[in-house]
């Protein structure tokens, strides 16, 4: 038993996401935004996290996810690429994924590293 301290000062980052993300998941809005929402959490955590969001519970709302691990949106109906504010890309993760032309193909073929958050 631990007992939670006001405004959860005494969970891990990760544990504060898990709690928020839940909050989400039961709200009634019809919108999800998600901006980087995984990011202190472990990859395992985050392949739930993917499969919940992609269940029958969520399924009537739309989900927007602003995220720079690439296993975390590779099954979402479209991706939109931004480089310096511009959009470059919109199509699905797996057309832009077999493009070897698009800057996706580069981010999924180890163009990206997620511990720096830079392509190189």
């Amino acid at each position: 038993e631990t007992d939670v301290v006001e405004g959860g000062e005494n969970f891990s980052v990760g544990q504060r996401q898990l709690l928020c993300m839940a909050r989400a998941f039961l709200s009634d809005s019809n919108i999800l935004v998600m901006d980087e929402a995984t990011a202190s959490i472990d990859t395992e955590t985050d392949t739930l996290i993917q499969s919940i969001i992609h269940s029958a519970a969520l399924q009537n709302k739309t989900v927007i996810t602003i995220a720079h691990r690439m296993s975390s949106i590779m099954n979402y109906d479209r991706v939109m690429v931004l480089d310096y504010g511009e959009v470059k890309e919109f199509a699905s993760p797996r057309e832009l994924a077999a493009n070897e032309d698009s800057i996706f193909y580069s981010l999924v073929h180890g163009g990206f590293s997620e511990t720096n958050n830079k392509r190189y």
